[in-house]
């Protein structure tokens, strides 16, 4: 069983940045790719990034683009969504999820962070 949980969400104002965090709870992570993905108030969740584990490629949804970075620290399991130039409609409760091989889908998933963007 994995377990992930999410740290680093918060109040910011429009333009700023906040980082947040995801600890896979493996010693040493097994999975294929861990992925962040965003829902706010009235809206299905929704894919922001993710990265394959082994090879850090990323993959990016295009509002978040040039602006959110995703990275791993491979020795501490965790995943970072490094989110700058913050806008409202950034704003929702972020999960991480981990997909365990290439084809299966995001099955594991952490109890979310929420991030508020002030204008």
């Amino acid at each position: 069983q994995v377990q992930l949980v999410e740290s680093g969400g918060g109040l910011v104002q429009a333009g700023a940045s906040l980082r947040l965090s995801c600890t896979v709870s493996q010693s040493t992570f097994s999975g294929f790719a861990m992925g962040w993905f965003r829902q706010s108030s009235g809206k299905e969740r929704e894919f922001v990034a993710a990265i394959r584990w082994n090879e850090g490629t990323t993959y990016y949804a295009n509002p978040v683009k040039g602006r959110f970075t995703i990275s791993r620290d491979s020795a501490d399991n965790t995943v970072y969504l490094q989110m700058n130039n913050l806008k409202s409609e950034d704003a929702a409760v972020y999960y991480c999820a981990a997909k365990m091989g290439p084809g299966d889908p995001y099955e594991y998933w952490g109890q979310g962070t929420p991030v508020t963007v002030s204008s």
